[in-house]
């Protein structure tokens, strides 16, 4: 017999290594080829599935737990030398395994396999494809309405974390004008970062016209801040920064956005030495602050791994030394200087104002931040989060696929 479970309305349902419903897509063949067992289905979509992966994908008989739908088998219990008896596809289209030291055959959700073969179990599934813009394309982030916010957020949150993802930034208008609001959006949407600076904090600039406000901070005086990422200083820099508006009447001071994917991808295109400067050649960043001592040695560009989102550390306050030979430093100078310049151009570089009630939120280790001089006298106020990229990923992915299923489910 099939190990599977029983439906309340009796009929046959086979149990999926997780907790998402698939559509039952029926197999047209299964066969054995060495190690492997390759299914297919009548569309001619196949998956050669090694059978280690199989036995640890096995529900209810050692491979998955039923009720925690993890995995049980410890790698150093699996058994190379098992061998698959018989493969076939049932009379419902579920694969059917006949394993050698069990008594059973073991189902698999044909649904469930199919997902593996379109690729929609890989880390980039369900979420939107990065897509790099210019001043031309954007000159204010893209802006979703949020006065529903507090009604259901979750919902409100969903097409804006998808343009977050697309293009590295998006904004939210109209949110309650309060200073719980930075952190009510942040927790919908994933746990929030904590750092030295807290969970939230504060950027104030209480201008004259005269000068600065006395402050230690550049960020709540009325100078200019050049194009940045925060805290190049850890290993993993926060994935995503949220600034809330709660009060602006100053005059000047507008937020700058750059994408450093698309800067990154112009230097590759056109300066291939400086490119290659910026990606190899190590600086250290480290925290000067008293009693702080976070520093790390990297690239002004990491790409890191396959797979890994983008890091720019391209904060010069905390860039503190060259980590290179000495030979090397001119270059690195340079490469650094044209990258700048670049992220700072009108062609990169999007300006725009901030209201009460504005929330911009935007992919800090890809996003260039940062902001004109005020001009004149005023008051200004934003509060900010951070949130990490596994967080908003996750957001995405649950949404997209229930938004998936409740269309298949309206087409059907």
């Amino acid at each position: 017999m099939a190990i599977a479970a029983e439906t309340p309305g009796g009929s046959l349902s086979i149990l999926s290594p997780d907790f998402y419903d698939y559509d039952w897509t029926p197999l047209s063949s299964a066969t054995i080829v060495d190690d492997f067992v390759l299914v297919r289905w009548p569309d001619g979509v196949e998956l050669k599935a090694y059978k280690l992966w199989l036995r640890e994908n096995a529900v209810g008989v050692g491979g998955v737990d039923r009720a925690t739908r993890e995995g049980l088998l410890d790698p150093a219990d699996l058994d190379a030398t098992e061998r698959i008896k018989a493969a076939r596809v049932a009379t419902s289209g579920a694969l059917e395994i006949d394993w050698e030291h069990e008594k059973a055959s073991v189902s698999y959700h044909p649904g469930w396999l199919r997902h593996v073969a379109e690729g929609k179990h890989r880390a980039d599934a369900w979420v939107p494809s990065q897509q790099s813009w210019t001043a031309a394309e954007w000159s204010a982030p893209p802006t979703h309405e949020a006065a529903g916010f507090d009604a259901d957020r979750v919902r409100t949150l969903e097409p804006w974390v998808d343009d977050l993802l697309r293009y590295g930034i998006a904004r939210l208008r109209n949110l309650p004008v309060d200073l719980g609001t930075c952190l009510r959006v942040a927790e919908t949407v994933g746990a929030v970062r904590d750092t030295n600076f807290g969970r939230t904090w504060d950027v104030k600039a209480d201008i004259e016209m005269a000068g600065a406000a006395d402050t230690n901070s550049t960020a709540n005086t009325n100078l200019r801040l050049g194009p940045h990422t925060d805290l190049p200083t850890r290993e993993t820099p926060p994935g995503f920064q949220f600034l809330f508006c709660y009060a602006n009447d100053a005059q000047g001071g507008y937020s700058t956005m750059t994408d450093g994917l698309a800067v990154v991808r112009y230097l590759e295109a056109n300066h291939a030495e400086h490119f290659e400067a910026l990606t190899t050649l190590h600086w250290v960043f480290f925290n000067r602050g008293p009693g702080i001592d976070h520093r790390w040695s990297g690239p002004f560009i990491d790409l890191g791994v396959a797979g890994a989102p983008l890091t720019l550390r391209a904060f010069y306050p905390v860039r503190g030394f060259p980590d290179m030979d000495p030979v090397d430093m001119p270059r690195a100078y340079e490469a650094m200087s044209v990258f700048s310049r670049l992220a700072a151009s009108d062609e990169f570089q999007m300006r725009y104002p901030f209201e009460p009630g504005d929330l911009v939120g935007f992919d800090n280790r890809r996003i260039l931040h940062g902001r004109d001089a005020f001009t004149a006298g005023g008051y200004r106020h934003l509060r900010g989060a951070y949130v990490d990229h596994d967080e908003i990923y996750s957001f995405a992915r649950v949404a997209n696929r229930r938004a998936a299923s409740v269309a298949h489910y309206r087409q059907g």
